[in-house]
């Protein structure tokens, strides 16, 4: 299943994913709309009772600010609204497919969600409302992974790295959305045991 807010941008990927002979269904999904992320996760739970596997891409930036004093609240509450209590509501309501059916969530992060690298980076980007809701969503990641960790499900985070993408405005010197994915689909399926890690492309990452 394929979510997005966009209705013609996400049949379009399908239809471009379907040319190349995969099965993808599109689900209309606004990570802002408390309804429309009941009725998507109604759709999936009607469905896809089988369901095994999310991935929590979605993202905003807030405002990126580039320093605490830039820092509005207003642009902080838009970062956490998907960042954080989108991602919340949808993760609440499919985590008991993923326990009962052994799966596995990942919930995408970024390096400037680590509190680690925050406080030890020779420099680093100082986005406090982005970076901030990050963390918040790290924090309900290992609260996810502590339920089901004697059990089969697993639920884990993953950052690709600086990725060339919308959010950023396509900022030049970044992955392709390709080798960022592979990354993030990579530790989804290698058939390992990721519960409650932080992982990048190299391996476990410091929360």
């Amino acid at each position: 299943m394929l979510g997005a807010r966009s209705a013609e941008r996400g049949e379009a990927a399908v239809s471009e994913l379907t040319s190349q002979g995969m099965d993808v269904d599109f689900v209309q999904i606004d990570m802002e709309d408390l309804k429309s992320i009941e009725q998507a996760a109604n759709t999936i739970t009607k469905n896809y009772p089988d369901l095994k596997l999310l991935i929590n891409n979605a993202g905003m930036p807030g405002a990126f600010s580039r320093s605490f004093m830039d820092t509005k609240e207003e642009d902080l509450r838009n970062a956490f609204e998907v960042n954080f209590f989108g991602t919340f509501r949808l993760n609440q309501r499919l985590f008991p497919l993923i326990k009962n059916n052994e799966g596995t969530g990942v919930n995408v992060s970024t390096d400037m969600a680590s509190l680690d690298h925050m406080q030890n980076a020779e420099s680093t980007i100082n986005a406090f409302d982005y970076n901030s809701s990050k963390t918040a969503n790290n924090a309900m990641t290992l609260s996810m992974a502590y339920e089901v960790r004697n059990s089969g499900a697993q639920v884990f985070a993953v950052t690709p790295g600086f990725t060339t993408t919308d959010l950023n405005g396509n900022a030049a010197g970044g992955k392709s959305k390709e080798a960022a994915a592979a990354i993030i689909v990579g530790y989804a399926i290698d058939g390992k045991r990721h519960n409650g890690e932080f992982l990048d492309e190299k391996g476990v990452y410091a929360w």
